[in-house]
């Protein structure tokens, strides 16, 4: 049986963090994209962050920053995986030495092909995290026409956009994707985590992975 991953990004409180790890997420998002109401300061996402037990991926999410910013945010907080969410290239994403993943935005009019394309451009990613398209950068909460997936995507999938526990279990059985991305979806507020609705979302991906 596949185990699905789950991330839950867009931590920005101690209690919120405490209950992804409790509930079972593999990974925990910190926004380091200022116009986000889940933006953390470089300090603030180091205390969080340390409070992440073994095992526990922490990733940073950044959309078209500065290159010093980021290499300036990596020596204040200890990130394991970086997230690229906006228009970087794989040249931009290569050149801070660290694993990375690289988000996919699905376009409504879009084609299996586009998404083919735009993996064989980032070889070097350790996955691609598929996305709504919408005029903002680091996610909607929407979600997009699943069916425009290719099956023969050649890096591990990252499924987001819109997900929650009433969706999920469709999700994940029609997609089979390696990890689901959920922020909004497990939200009281924006920014503001609800550990009742993270831990539905984690048994609704447990639930799915038992019927694959």
């Amino acid at each position: 049986m596949h185990r699905t991953r789950i991330k839950i990004c867009g931590i920005t409180r101690n209690e919120d963090l405490a209950a992804a790890v409790s509930a079972g997420a593999d990974a925990l998002g910190f926004v380091f994209y200022p116009p986000s109401p889940r933006f953390l300061a470089a300090e603030a996402a180091a205390l969080l962050a340390r409070q992440a037990p073994p095992f526990v991926t922490r990733v940073g999410l950044f959309v078209n920053a500065e290159p010093a910013t980021v290499r300036e945010t990596l020596t204040q907080v200890p990130i394991d995986l970086l997230q690229f969410h906006g228009d970087e290239d794989a040249h931009y994403c290569e050149q801070f030495g660290r694993p990375y993943i690289k988000a996919a935005r699905v376009r409504p009019n879009g084609t299996r092909g586009d998404l083919l394309e735009f993996a064989r451009a980032f070889q070097t990613a350790q996955g691609l995290l598929l996305d709504a398209w919408v005029d903002a950068y680091g996610g909607a909460g929407q979600s997009f026409d699943w069916s425009l997936i290719p099956e023969n995507l050649p890096l591990p999938m990252i499924l987001s956009g819109g997900l929650h526990a009433g969706n999920v279990v469709e999700a994940v059985t029609r997609v089979h994707p390696w990890a689901v991305d959920v922020s909004s979806g497990v939200e009281a507020a924006k920014g503001v985590k609800d550990a009742e609705k993270i831990a539905a979302f984690v048994a609704a991906v447990r639930m799915a992975d038992v019927r694959q």
